[in-house]
């Protein structure tokens, strides 16, 4: 059967699919033995909060997924990985 999602519902998942597909282009520029290592923890991130419903608990984890992966992004071009 369909699940049907409210629009707050559609918006934030609308958000997190954003989120994944932006930390699979960060890893793409991730050094060659590196890259598999980072895909696997981004999709192992994911995966553990993939059943998660409160919308708040959704919200705080893409503000905290934003955070990390613009770490990874400054930590990227820190090393001369563009």
């Amino acid at each position: 059967m369909a699940r049907f999602l409210d629009l707050r519902a559609f918006i934030l998942r609308t958000r997190v699919l954003s989120l994944y597909r932006q930390a699979l282009r960060v890893t793409r520029r991730a050094p060659e033995h590196a890259r598999d290592e980072l895909r696997q923890t981004a999709r192992a991130e994911f995966e553990k909060s993939r059943h998660c419903d409160d919308k708040q608990k959704i919200r705080f984890l893409i503000s905290e997924g934003k955070q990390r992966l613009k770490g990874l992004d400054e930590l990227l071009d820190m090393t001369g990985n563009r």
